[in-house]
């Protein structure tokens, strides 16, 4: 056998393979460097009073399922083209599928139905640069994102429902511009949601697309609402970016004779406090105002609805009166064509339907939704529940994961601060008490107090024990919210433990009792036998299921909302009968084809009734 020497050296081959692989794999040095200068920031508020150019529209892409194109060596970011007579390149956007934007890639493509990875996304804008600042806003893109501006590595987002912007003015040519955005959608331990959540992972540029046009000082945030628990008080901020930090503010809402001016300090920040007569918002009468905001170099203006929203012992208050929430949960998707939800018409239609049920409140599961949903929410007089998708399974110890999760609530926030339809912020669906969870659970409720001080925080928990009529609240977590929220599936995936007329709701907390999930699972016309039996799937039983939910909301004096999971059938991987399921989650009232099951006409008939209870007992001396 031949000796092997210490000093032999590897064949020349070898190392060129070695080093392309790595090459391939693995961003390059100069790559690497520029990652670290993220240049991603938290997005200003209010595109629609801005200065905007739409990049919606048909997307050059190419489908990158090794993820090869971020490494040095293929560099799809840097869209090169042959030079010579000699030279090739081994990828190309030109006559390659073009996909639409907003959209998930998923339902535009037969061959891209379940992929999980990587799409290269190529748009081109002409610019003539000025002396405005430029930046490219996305609202949202699944999961994670980078972004090239003309071949360089501008930054990276990782979340897939909430915005973020960044700034171009200094990247930007005169003429013709390539942006190439890289977006991938696979599952990953760190993620949040992580590997397991019960909705279909719709990957791609999901919501809008915008070129925003601002002063070189502009009005990038503020919060005008009023003040907590005054119904006389408008509280709030202005903040300025740019240079010319110190400037006066003029805040004016004509209809309501407000017009009043404040200075802004060395950062950019002035405070608001003024008196104010105001009609207030609610589901019955969703007044807006309009607001004007403008400094010296800048203005904008929109549409905001003033109210306040408080817990008194085991009372919801919307501007001081006790209010029940008429319910229903809602998965940002049209079942119909199979995709993710982003336009105002999908918002029209998800929203109508839940009127249509009779509903005040839209809890928008298990993340935050695109814009036109709470613009629209607004509009229509429907309270809103907003959620991080901080959803079973966390790694609670992990700081990449506390890091993750303080972003996202981060931006949730700051878009919807001024939606006047938003009540409540959430920190988490379902997660599971442990002293990791229970310290990381109470640090977010902090967190979001610290940003809004004005709406109830809260979570929605599984957590409960129950002994023969008695169902005992024991996730301790609820100390650190506003609401006792609670998903149950009596007479799904759990037996009635007690008839439902009889049972007992038991808790330490004395704070307003929110049923946040409940129902079973129905495939529409389902002629499955026995129909009494859970497993035909039959509407009759499904039916059932909210027949006797309702008696048990009915004998539990304490409630003060339910909301029905969910709104209508969505897809879901993790549903697998081949008959009943087929990949969907059939706990809608609705069907994926938006037709209406047994059931629903048992919460619409319950949410008349209890309207009618609710109004007669605000009218009551």
């Amino acid at each position: 056998m031949p000796q092997v020497t210490k000093d032999r050296q590897p064949p020349l081959a070898a190392i060129i393979c070695i080093a392309l692989l790595i090459a391939i794999c693995f961003p390059s040095a100069s790559l690497a460097k520029a990652a670290n200068e993220n240049r991603v920031e938290l997005s200003m508020i209010n595109l629609p009073g801005r200065t905007t150019t739409s990049l919606n529209g048909l997307w050059e892409v190419i489908i990158d399922p090794f993820d090869a194109g971020k490494g040095s060596w293929i560099a799809l970011y840097q869209d090169r083209k042959p030079e010579s007579d000699s030279d090739f390149v081994e990828y190309g956007f030109d006559g390659g599928p073009r996909l639409h934007v907003p959209g998930d890639f998923n339902s535009q493509m037969p061959e891209l139905a379940y992929y999980e990875g990587t799409l290269w996304y190529k748009r081109q804008f002409e610019y003539t640069p000025s002396d405005k600042r430029l930046f490219v806003h996305f609202g949202a893109i699944n999961y994670r994102a980078s972004i090239y501006l003309n071949g360089e590595f501008l930054g990276e987002h990782e979340g897939g429902f909430t915005p973020f912007q960044i700034e171009l003015t200094d990247r930007v040519i005169k003429g013709e511009n390539s942006l190439i955005v890289r977006a991938n959608n696979e599952r990953i331990r760190d993620g949040i949601p992580g590997l397991g959540f019960d909705w279909f992972n719709y990957g791609g540029i999901t919501r809008d697309v915008d070129l925003v046009e601002t002063p070189a000082t502009y009005i990038k945030d503020y919060k005008i609402q009023l003040k907590r628990g005054d119904l006389g008080t408008i509280a709030g901020w202005v903040q300025l970016d740019g240079a010319n930090l110190r400037q006066t503010i003029r805040l004016s809402i004509p209809e309501a004779g407000i017009d009043k001016t404040f200075r802004t300090d060395s950062k950019g920040r002035a405070e608001i406090n003024l008196p104010a007569e105001l009609a207030l918002w609610s589901p019955e009468n969703p007044k807006l105002y309009d607001v004007q905001i403008a400094s010296a170099t800048d203005s904008t203006r929109e549409k905001i609805g003033f109210r306040t929203i408080e817990v008194e012992g085991k009372e919801i208050l919307l501007n001081g009166q006790p209010i029940f929430l008429r319910g229903i949960n809602i998965h940002e998707e049209i079942p119909q064509r199979k995709g993710r939800a982003f336009s105002e018409a999908d918002a029209q239609m998800l929203l109508g339907w839940a009127k249509e049920l009779n509903s005040n409140f839209v809890r928008l599961s298990h993340y935050p939704h695109n814009e036109h949903m709470v613009r629209l929410a607004d509009e229509l007089g429907l309270l809103v529940w907003s959620e991080v998708p901080v959803y079973q399974h966390i790694d609670f110890a992990s700081p990449v994961i506390q890091r993750k999760m303080d972003l996202m609530i981060r931006e949730m926030i700051s878009r919807d601060k001024n939606r006047s339809s938003v009540i409540i912020w959430s920190a988490a669906n379902e997660t599971y008490p442990s002293p990791e969870r229970n310290a990381a659970i109470a640090r977010l409720s902090q967190l979001v107090r610290s940003l809004d001080s004005t709406r109830l925080v809260a979570q929605a928990s599984n957590t409960f024990e129950y002994h023969d009529d008695r169902t005992e609240i024991t996730d301790a977590a609820f100390e650190h919210f506003d609401l006792v929220a609670i998903n149950q599936y009596f007479g799904w995936y759990r037996p009635w433990p007690e008839q439902p007329g009889v049972m007992k709701w038991v808790s330490d907390f004395d704070k307003p009792l929110i049923i946040s999930e409940f129902g079973g699972e129905a495939l529409l016309g389902s002629t499955a036998e026995p129909k009494h039996a859970a497993h035909s799937w039959s509407e009759e039983y499904h039916e059932d299921i909210h027949i006797q939910q309702v008696k048990m909301f009915d004998s539990m004096p304490e409630l003060r909302g339910v909301v029905p999971w969910i709104l209508v059938d969505f897809r879901s991987p993790t549903r697998m009968h081949p008959v009943h399921q087929q990949g969907w989650n059939r706990k809608g009232l609705l069907s994926d084809r938006g037709l209406k099951k047994k059931a629903w006409y048992i919460m619409r008939d319950y949410y008349d009734r209890v309207q009618k209870d609710w109004e007669a007992r605000e009218h009551t001396p």
